[in-house]
């Protein structure tokens, strides 16, 4: 289970990181979502995944930390909220520039770039 649980943790770290490096501004909202999606299910792990445990002591004979709990749904409230942000600074660029990429400009084509230096005389 632990394998199964680091492999996901992998996953979706590998699939944030690549979407935070793509050039348009949606592509690095969902990155970013996913980066913090990641990061609350290490939180969540660092307490050890156990079964049939409680969070309150005297409930049983194994209790499981709640401090990975409280810091994930801590994580999960700054989550929403950079997310929130991120969206509207998005749509705004988007409103202001007219593209949704990163930098503001186009990237260049490949025939554009060849004209440019003289490739197609």
């Amino acid at each position: 289970m632990e394998g199964i649980y680091a492999f996901c943790v992998g996953l979706l770290t590998a699939c944030g990181i690549f979407l935070t490096l793509r050039g348009r501004s949606f592509s690095v909202v969902i990155g970013l979502t996913l980066l913090s999606y990641a990061v609350n299910l290490f939180l969540f792990a660092s307490g050890r995944l156990k079964l049939n445990s409680a969070v309150v002591l005297g409930q049983s004979e194994q209790y499981s930390d709640p401090l990975p709990q409280a810091l994930v749904l801590t994580a999960i409230v700054i989550g929403f909220a950079m997310t929130a942000f991120a969206v509207i600074l998005a749509m705004r660029a988007r409103a202001d520039l007219g593209n949704d990429h990163v930098d503001g400009n186009l990237p260049a084509q490949p025939n554009e770039a060849s004209n440019r230096s003289g490739g197609n005389q």
